[in-house]
């Protein structure tokens, strides 16, 4: 998984995400607004809209917003807004496979948008349950390696029901049981480490190997995707190389 990692890295060093700022709040905005609805506004008992909260603070969201967008979730504001979070199923070019995770008012309109989207990026949208199954909902999270001992990581992620524990050259990254997320995260941060990720992640079973060409066409496709506001993140199943990461960084 460190190649969607870095490739996710590289997108913000190139600014693409301060490009999409209003974007992003608008997705932020969506993501509180689920969470208050779910499991109420109180981030100290509601774990996930913690970590949405901790997400829009991270890109500089206003606390105005943040609270607008909370009380919108409790039904504490008169905004008539009602959103829900749909998975839809998909293909990219060269036939990857794609979990695409939007938030919306309005399914009707996301789904017509979104099959247009996806035949723009030369993909197309699929039924339910014809590529769910390659994937598998996961707890999610990336360590610096820079000041951080792996060791003592290895052992607290264990502690909290880690699945995977691997090493690369600046991350650490961590792999666990989506019932395990919050133990996790307290386990983590219990120990005085604080992540640079920490998310639900669709991780695709077996990832499809393509050559550096094709792999950058499938990137491209993706963040085609992720450019349509409904859309909060896009999981594929193909591997990211180093070759690609380079040609990437070079393009």
């Amino acid at each position: 998984m460190s190649g969607h990692s870095k490739w996710s890295t590289i997108k913000r060093k190139k600014g693409a995400m301060d490009a999409k700022r209003g974007q992003i709040f608008t997705r932020l905005t969506r993501e509180i607004v689920m969470a208050a609805r779910d499991g109420g506004g109180d981030p100290e008992a509601n774990f996930t809209l913690r970590l949405a909260i901790d997400r829009a603070r991270a890109q500089n969201m206003p606390k105005d917003n943040i609270e607008r967008a909370i009380k919108r979730g409790t039904g504490d504001s008169k905004d008539g807004e009602k959103f829900e979070q749909i998975f839809y199923e998909g293909y990219g070019p060269n036939g990857i496979a794609l979990m695409i995770e939007c938030v919306t008012e309005n399914r009707n309109r996301t789904v017509a948008d979104l099959r247009h989207v996806l035949s723009k990026a030369g993909g197309s949208l699929g039924e339910a349950g014809s590529v769910a199954w390659q994937f598998t909902r996961s707890a999610y999270f990336t360590v610096a390696t820079e000041g951080n001992d792996f060791d003592t990581i290895f052992e607290l992620a264990v502690e909290g029901g880690a699945d995977d524990v691997s090493l690369d050259e600046d991350m650490i990254e961590i792999i666990g049981p989506s019932d395990c997320f919050k133990t996790l995260s307290d386990q983590l941060s219990a120990g005085g480490i604080k992540p640079d990720v920490v998310e639900l992640r669709m991780i695709p079973n077996q990832e499809m190997a393509l050559s550096v060409d094709e792999t950058l066409k499938g990137m491209r496709a993706i963040e085609v995707i992720e450019g349509y506001d409904d859309v909060v993140n896009v999981f594929s199943n193909m591997t990211i190389s180093e070759e690609a990461m380079e040609a990437l960084e070079s393009a």
